[in-house]
Order: structure tokens, then sequence, then C-alpha cells
């Protein structure tokens, strides 16, 4: 890889099933059998919460390879505040160019344009030992807790980066999904059968 061989630019309708297409490959059986990111993303593009300045693809040879796409939520602080921040996702590489390098590239992109837009904060779920390399902590380092997980559960899912430093300072208080991200199992499958057909497989290190 090198920096000539790709671009990423910001998704347009015309995209739209290419990317579900993509979304679709990258995730099936990674998480669950079959997967719902491919719906999740359809849903999110007519979500409020959505920011079509941050909706990005990333091209290689006229074919999309990748994408990222950022979200509007906020942390609700224990003292009463409401805390404007961002979550992201789905990202993805298309299959055959994972772990080239392309995923980090992307999101580093990323990154920079929801900085250079203001915004304070990301906060989501994720690997950290993907997306440490690009800046983020876990959460609880900031004091922001994942909506809805028990005392003393295992937070090292939840992830956090500053874009303006300071920005948590102060802040403690629990970080809440956008609702557009929970979708009903049976409207997945209804805009499942729209795609080519695959087989769902239960496989090791699937989380559902």
């Amino acid at each position: 890889m090198n920096k000539n061989d790709y671009t990423i630019r910001l998704e347009n309708q015309n995209d739209y099933s290419e990317v579900e297409n993509l979304v679709r490959e990258s995730f099936w059986n990674v998480y669950r059998p079959g997967c719902s990111e491919h719906y999740v993303i359809h849903v999110l593009r007519d979500d409020p919460a959505f920011i079509k300045e941050l909706d990005f693809v990333m091209e290689q040879d006229g074919c999309l390879i990748g994408q990222n796409m950022f979200m509007k939520t906020v942390i609700e602080a224990d003292d009463g505040r409401v805390i404007p921040v961002l979550t992201m996702g789905p990202i993805c590489i298309t299959p055959e160019l994972k772990r080239k390098g392309y995923g980090k590239k992307l999101l580093n992109y990323s990154l920079e344009k929801a900085a250079a837009m203001g915004f304070g904060a990301i906060l989501f779920e994720g690997n950290i030992g993907f997306y440490g390399k690009s800046g983020f902590a876990y959460a609880r380092n900031f004091g922001i807790r994942y909506h809805d997980l028990p005392e003393g559960a295992d937070d090292s899912f939840f992830l956090c980066m500053e874009l303006i430093p300071g920005y948590l300072d102060g802040i403690t208080g629990v970080y809440q999904t956008p609702k557009g991200y929970y979708v009903d199992d049976a409207d997945v499958e209804a805009f499942d059968k729209a795609f080519p057909p695959k087989e769902k497989l239960k496989l090791p290190g699937q989380l559902f």
C-alpha cells in the first residue's frame, strides 16, 4: 500500500447499495451468525444524529474498499450537564484488504476531519489493540461509563478519544448509544433478503 493507491471521499447516494454490501461482507459471521451492520448503516443515514460531512468511503481502482461514519450523541454527566460527543461506525475494510494498513489510514483521516469540525470527543465500542494505535484509550480512564453496564462488568470494549485536549476534564457520567443503532432482528432479516444468499455460521469468538 502507498498513499497514492487509494482515495477517501464523502459517500454519496449512488454509493449506498455498494457500501451496504461492503459492510455486509466485512461483518458477516464476525460478531454473530450473519450480521446486522449493513442494515444499521441503512437506517442511520436517515437519523437526525447522522453527520453527512463525516460519512466517508475509501476507493481503490474504482471500487469501494472501506467506509466509516459518525453520529452525534451525548454523555449524561453526573452533575446534570449533557455533554455533546460523537460515536463512530460501522467502520470496515473489504475482507481481502484487512490487516494491510488501510483501516488505520481511513480511521486517522476520519478523526482528523471530525477534529477539524470542532467536535470534542469520540466514544464507541471497539478493540483497544487496533484503535489504541490511533490514540483511543479505555473510556473508564476518562470517568465515562457505558449505559446499562452493571458495575464491575468488563468494559474493555468501551473506548474514548478526546479530539480537543481536556474536553472531558472534570466530567464523569454515562454515555448514551444513539437509538438508531438498535435494530429489530426481523427488520434485519427482511432487509437482508435483497442481498445474495450467504450462510450464517456460529463460530468461536462471536459475541452473540
